[in-house]
């Protein structure tokens, strides 16, 4: 299995519940594992009772078992003050505060949640040298298929701004006249070495989702569920990251043969229609199903979140080596 796992899937269908039982499966096979939340629900805490911050901290009784949680609307503030000191280093004073209200109003458009986000998850799969694996609870749906579209989108966006700057400093150049010398200002020029820092942030993303990353499913047994998980599972494959397997959640338990109560008729129609909808995943989708998961009376944490972790057929092996990937 690859060191990256990412479970993703519709608002509420689980997500946090599977990728923390993953993550406990991970851990009890001697895999040091990190959790990361980026969903803005944010629920891993509840999952193992532990308030958790941005920083990976040890979940109590789990060895080899660590968390985080992705504040969202704190990675946008991070990110807009970043772009702020980055931008107002290169311009006069006289600029600094235009500078400052074009970049506020950028950080309101549509996007910038994603851009802000995905900044700080690619930092965590940078800097997660000290994890065998990685296990990230992703945001609903929709959100996961724009930020995990960003680095294809932006490289080539970069590369534009980079020829533009390119031309603008060769223009420049050209025009030195009377007693201003040319200077190849190209050389070491800050903003082309910024972009050029971002292309190769964006590169690593990219070839690390691509070769070094799983995806999975978590899907419930609705039509609604269903839909979107078809939907997700195409805008996945398109961008070259293809789902590895389904996994089905909140699955109603049948009643005994011998209840006939006004329940049990309710359950057995529910149990009916729940079926329908596993065998479309299992004989129209191209991905396997690799959990099917009960209802749970109780919340799912604790010994449950163990027993959900067994039920999961998802491999808990080491991440192969760089040389054993290539093979």
């Amino acid at each position: 299995m690859e060191k990256f796992v990412f479970f993703g899937g519709k608002g509420g269908v689980g997500k946090t519940t599977m990728s923390a039982a993953y993550a406990v499966k991970c851990a009890a096979t001697g895999l040091d594992t990190l959790v990361v939340s980026t969903d803005p629900a944010h629920s891993t805490s509840d999952v193992f009772d532990q308030r958790l911050g941005d920083e990976p901290q040890a979940v109590e009784g789990r060895d080899g078992l660590w968390a985080m949680e992705i504040d969202p609307d704190e990675e946008v503030e991070h990110h807009l003050m970043e772009t702020k000191r980055a931008l107002g280093d290169q311009v006069s004073a006289a600029l600094v505060n235009e500078i400052d209200r074009q970049i506020e109003m950028a950080h309101q458009t549509p996007g910038a949640y994603e851009a802000a986000l995905f900044d700080r998850f690619v930092d965590v799969m940078r800097s997660s040298e000290n994890f065998d694996r990685v296990v990230f609870d992703t945001s609903p749906t929709g959100g996961t298929l724009r930020l995990l579209g960003l680095p294809d989108f932006l490289e080539g966006w970069i590369d534009r701004l980079r020829r533009k700057r390119e031309k603008s400093i060769d223009l420049f150049e050209k025009a030195a006249i009377g007693n201003n010398e040319p200077r190849r200002v190209m050389d070491g020029d800050p903003i082309l070495a910024r972009l050029q820092e971002r292309k190769e942030f964006f590169e690593y993303a990219g070839e690390t989702l691509r070769e070094h990353a799983a995806f999975f499913l978590v899907v419930n047994p609705d039509e609604l569920s269903v839909r979107e998980t078809r939907r997700a599972a195409e805008g996945l494959s398109e961008r070259g990251l293809p789902v590895r397997g389904l996994a089905v959640n909140r699955l109603t338990p049948s009643p005994d043969d011998d209840e006939n109560g006004r329940g049990a008729r309710y359950l057995r129609d529910r149990v009916a229609t729940e079926r329908a909808h596993l065998r479309t995943l299992r004989e129209e989708f191209d991905q396997p199903v690799v959990a099917e998961i009960e209802t749970r009376v109780e919340e799912v944490k604790g010994d449950f979140l163990t027993e959900v972790a067994n039920e999961l057929d998802i491999g808990a092996d080491a991440p192969a080596t760089p040389s054993e990937a290539s093979r």
